[in-house]
C-alpha cells in the first residue's frame, strides 16, 4: 500500500468517525429533547415542579429496569395516539424501536430544514423497518415534484432526480393525484420510474394539512414488498405528517398566497374569475371554500351582482357546485394537488327562483399557494337566458329580451318571435326601433319611454298598438330595465313584452254595454269641484283670528293642489263652554267625496265630545268609537288639545298624527311622541294625555302631513327641518304661518292644515 493510499484510508475512517459522532450526538440531544418531554407530562399530570418531575422519572426508571429515555417513550405513547409507535411484529423482540420511533420524530420536529427530516426518519424510524431509502418530494403549483430530502441515495442518484416535470408518471406522482396512499410490491413491475430503480418495494403517501397537499413521503425497500401490517400503514402515515409540517414551512410557492396579489391578478383577466380560500374544520378536515375576490369581468350565471358572491362560501352561493359537474370536487383536487385542471366543456349549475338552471362553459382552476383561482367561460347563450327568466317571470312570464346597446347584441325568446309575427332566427328587432313597428299615434309615447330607459337609465312600460308585418295588429304593453355598472354606464336591459290585445278588447266590450252607466269626464271633475267647494265652505283657507283669554289662535288652510287629490285634512279652534279654548287637527284617509265627508262627520263629532268636559284622551276614545262603528270605515288620525286660561296648561292627546311643535325662546322643539293607535282602526283603543304649561311668548304648532312629508326624504329628517324653520327670530303668528306655507318644501300633493297658539 503506497503512502498516498493509506493517507486516503486514514481520510476517510476519520470522516466515518465524525459522521458517527455527529449521528450519535444529534441522537443524544434528540433523546434529551424526549425525556424532557415525559417531564412535561408528568408535571401536568401529577401537578408537581419541574425537579420533582425529575426525581419522579428517574425513580420509575429505575424501579422497571429500563432507562430513562425508554419510560420517557413509553409516558409520551401512553398520552398520544398518533399511530406512529403501534408495535409490528418485528418489533416484540425489539425493545428499542419505539425509542428510535420517538427519536425520529423529535429529530424531525427540530429540524431546520426538509433534509434533516428525510435522515432522522431514515435513521430512527425507518430502518428498523427494514427500508433502504426515503425520499421527500415537493409538489408544487404546476403539479411537478422536487426532490427536497432523502437518504440512502447515492448523491449522483438524488441529483438526477432532484427535479421531476408535471406529467411524468412516478409513485410519488400517482400518489398526489389520487390524494391517498400507494404501496408498490414491485417498482420494475409496476412501469413507474422513480428514484433508486434497484430498490423494488415501495410507498408513496401524500403529505399535506388543512386538504392541501405539499408534498409526498416516498420509502423504499430493497427487496419485493410483502403485504404490510396495519401497524406499518399507520407509522408511515404519521411519518407523513411530520413532513407536511416541514414542507409548509419550508417549500416557497411560484406565486406568493397573499390575497391582494392574487386578486391583482384576477382583475387582469378577461374573463370571470373568482379567488377561494379553503375553509377548514377544527379537526383539520376541509368543509368549503370561501370566496375571497371577484373580478370586475365576473358575471353570475344566476344573474346576481358580484357583491352578492364575495365573502359567500362557495356552497353557500352556489349549491349545486356539490352536484352538477362535479366542480367543487375539482376544485379540491386542485387545491389538494396543485396540479391544474382545465377542461373546454363543463357544467355549471346556479339556482333561480329555486330553479336549477345550468350553463355549458370552459374552466380553468389553479393552486396559488393556499389559494385557488376559478375561471371561466360561457359557451353558449344559457346564461344569459337563466338571467332573462329570471326577469320575465318577474315582468309577467311572457316574450322576453335582452340588449347589450355597446355591442349591439339581441336575445330573444321564442314567444317574441311569435308575437312579432317573425319566424325564429331572424334579426330581432332592437328596442330603439321598436316606433317603426308601432301605430303613429303611439310613436310619442314610445318616444318617451324610450328617453327614460336609453337616456335617463330608469325602468320603465308603455302600451302600443304593434303594427305586424302580416297585417295584423296586435295591442301590446313593453316594460324595460337598464342594467347599469359600478360607474354608472348603461351595461344591458332586461324586458319584456306582454299581449294585451284580449285584455284590451275585453274592456272596449264592457265599456260599449256599460255606457250608460259610466261617468264621464266632464262629470267626475264636476264632482271634483263640488267636493272642493262642499271643503271650502266648512274649512276655509283662513279662520278668523280667536283672542280668548289671553290667547291668540290663527288657522291656516290649504286644499290639494290636484281638485282629484282633494282630501280629508281638517282643523277646530273653538271655545267651549267649560270656558276651556278646543284645539285640533286631523286627517282623513282618503280623497274625493269620501274624505270630504268623513271629515266633516268626525270634525262635528269631535265638537259635541269635548263639550262634555271630558279630557283629549276620553274625548279621543269616544271619538274612536264613532269613527269605527258610526261610519263608513273611516280611518284617521287626529291631535285633540284643550287649554285651560286658569292655568296656562294645555292638554293634549295623540291618535296616530304627528307631534305638535313648540316655539320657545325663539327655538322649535317636537313634543313627546305620545302612543295612540289612529282612530276607526280597532273598535277598543285607549289614548295617553299629556300636559304642557305655556309661558308668555310661546307658539304651538299643530300641523298635518301635508306641510312637511317629502317622498324622498325620511320623516324624521322631514320634522327636523319643520323645528329648524321655525327656529329664529320671533314672527307674528299670522305671519309666521304665511311663512310656513310659502316655503314647504312638500312633494306629496296633499292637504295641509296649521294651527298656531301664541300666548303673548
Amino acid at each position: 500500500m503506497t503512502t498516498d493510499q493509506a493517507g486516503v484510508d486514514r481520510l476517510a475512517t476519520t470522516v466515518d468517525r465524525l459522521r458517527r459522532e455527529l449521528d450519535e450526538s444529534q441522537a443524544a440531544a434528540d433523546g434529551r429533547a424526549l425525556v424532557e418531554l415525559a417531564k412535561g407530562v408528568l408535571v401536568e399530570r401529577l401537578r408537581c415542579g419541574p425537579a420533582d418531575a425529575a426525581e419522579q422519572l428517574a425513580r420509575l426508571a429505575t424501579r422497571a429496569g429500563i432507562t430513562q429515555l425508554e419510560l420517557a417513550v413509553e409516558i409520551i405513547n401512553e398520552v398520544s395516539d398518533d399511530g406512529l409507535v403501534a408495535p409490528t411484529a418485528a418489533d416484540e423482540h425489539d425493545s428499542g424501536a419505539a425509542v428510535r420511533l420517538r427519536t425520529a420524530q423529535s429529530g424531525a420536529l427540530q429540524a431546520g430544514d426538509t433534509q434533516s427530516v428525510a435522515q432522522s426518519l431514515f435513521t430512527h424510524a425507518l430502518t428498523p423497518l427494514g427500508a433502504a431509502a426515503v425520499a421527500i418530494w415537493s409538489a408544487g403549483a404546476d403539479a411537478s415534484l422536487t426532490l427536497v430530502g432523502h437518504a440512502g441515495f447515492s448523491t449522483g442518484e438524488a441529483q438526477r432526480w432532484r427535479y421531476v416535470p408535471p406529467g411524468v408518471p412516478t409513485p410519488a406522482r400517482r400518489a398526489l393525484a389520487a390524494r391517498e396512499t400507494v404501496w408498490i410490491d414491485d417498482l420494475a413491475r409496476s412501469g413507474l420510474p422513480s428514484v433508486g430503480s434497484d430498490l423494488p418495494g415501495r410507498v408513496a403517501v401524500p403529505a399535506g394539512t388543512g386538504g392541501r397537499i405539499t408534498g409526498v413521503l416516498e420509502i423504499c425497500w430493497p427487496a419485493a414488498l410483502e403485504p404490510q401490517p396495519l401497524s406499518v400503514h399507520k407509522q408511515v402515515e404519521a411519518m407523513a405528517e411530520l413532513c407536511a409540517s416541514t414542507l409548509d414551512v419550508t417549500v416557497p410557492e411560484p406565486l406568493a398566497s397573499a390575497p391582494s396579489e392574487l386578486a391583482d391578478l384576477a382583475d387582469g383577466l378577461l374573463d370571470p374569475a373568482l379567488v377561494l380560500g379553503p375553509e377548514v374544520s377544527p379537526d383539520g378536515a376541509l368543509t368549503d371554500f370561501r370566496v375571497h375576490h371577484v373580478n370586475d369581468r365576473f358575471v353570475d350565471i344566476a344573474g346576481r351582482p358580484r357583491l352578492a358572491v364575495a365573502g359567500k362560501l362557495l356552497l353557500e352561493a352556489y349549491p349545486l357546485a356539490a352536484a352538477e359537474g362535479d366542480l367543487f370536487d375539482k376544485i379540491e383536487h386542485v387545491h389538494a394537488t396543485g396540479e391544474p385542471f382545465r377542461a373546454a366543456r363543463i357544467r355549471l349549475a346556479a339556482l333561480v327562483d329555486e330553479v336549477p338552471l345550468t350553463v355549458t362553459a370552459s374552466v380553468s382552476i389553479t393552486r396559488h399557494g393556499a389559494l385557488v383561482l376559478v375561471v371561466w367561460r360561457v359557451q353558449d347563450e344559457a346564461a344569459r337566458l337563466a338571467n332573462l327568466l329570471q326577469h320575465a317571470q318577474r315582468l309577467g312570464r311572457i316574450g322576453g329580451f335582452e340588449e347589450e346597446p355597446r355591442t349591439g347584441t339581441v336575445i330573444w325568446n321564442s314567444q317574441l318571435y311569435a308575437l312579432y309575427g317573425l319566424p325564429p332566427g331572424t334579426d330581432p328587432i332592437p328596442l330603439s326601433a321598436i316606433t317603426t313597428h308601432a301605430h303613429s299615434d303611439d310613436v310619442p309615447a314610445l318616444n318617451g319611454f324610450l328617453r327614460n330607459v336609453l337616456h335617463h337609465h330608469r325602468p320603465a312600460s308603455a302600451a302600443f298598438r304593434l303594427q305586424r308585418a302580416d297585417g295584423m295588429t296586435r295591442h301590446v304593453r313593453v316594460v324595460a330595465e337598464p342594467v347599469l355598472d359600478s360607474q354608472g354606464t348603461l351595461v344591458s336591459i332586461h324586458g319584456a313584452y306582454q299581449d294585451v290585445s284580449a285584455q284590451h278588447w275585453t274592456e272596449v266590450a264592457l265599456s260599449a254595454t256599460q255606457d250608460q252607466l259610466a261617468i264621464t269626464a266632464q262629470e267626475a271633475a264636476e264632482r271634483n269641484r263640488l267636493t272642493l267647494q262642499l271643503q271650502q265652505v266648512i274649512m276655509p283657507p283662513t279662520h278668523p283670528t280667536i283672542d280668548a283669554f289671553g290667547l291668540h289662535i290663527a288657522v291656516r288652510y290649504r286644499p290639494a293642489a290636484q281638485e282629484e287629490l282633494v282630501g280629508g285634512d281638517w282643523y277646530d279652534a273653538v271655545v267651549l263652554p267649560t270656558k276651556q279654548v278646543l284645539v285640533a287637527v286631523g286627517d282623513i284617509t282618503g280623497h274625493g267625496i269620501k274624505g270630504a265627508t268623513g271629515m266633516v262627520v268626525l270634525r262635528n263629532a269631535l265638537r259635541g265630545l269635548a263639550t262634555t268636559g271630558a279630557g283629549p284622551a276620553q274625548v279621543l276614545t269616544w271619538l274612536n268609537l264613532v269613527a269605527h262603528h258610526l261610519t263608513d270605515n273611516i280611518i284617521a288620525t287626529a291631535i285633540c288639545g284643550l287649554y285651560d286660561p286658569n292655568t296656562r296648561v294645555l292638554r293634549w292627546a295623540r291618535a296616530g298624527h304627528l307631534p305638535p311643535v313648540l316655539i320657545r325662546d325663539g327655538r322649535g322643539e317636537l313634543l313627546p311622541m305620545l302612543p295612540g293607535l289612529l282612530l276607526g282602526a280597532v273598535a277598543e283603543a285607549s289614548y295617553v294625555e299629556g300636559e304642557v304649561l305655556l309661558e308668555p311668548g310661546d307658539t304651538l304648532l299643530l300641523y298635518t302631513d301635508g306641510l312637511i312629508e317629502r317622498r324622498d326624504v325620511p320623516l324624521d329628517e322631514c320634522l327636523d327641518r319643520l323645528c329648524a324653520a321655525v327656529t329664529g327670530p320671533p314672527l307674528e303668528l299670522e305671519d309666521l304661518l304665511d311663512h310656513l306655507l310659502d316655503s314647504s318644501e312638500s312633494n306629496t300633493d296633499d292637504d295641509t292644515c296649521i294651527v298656531g297658539v301664541h300666548l303673548p
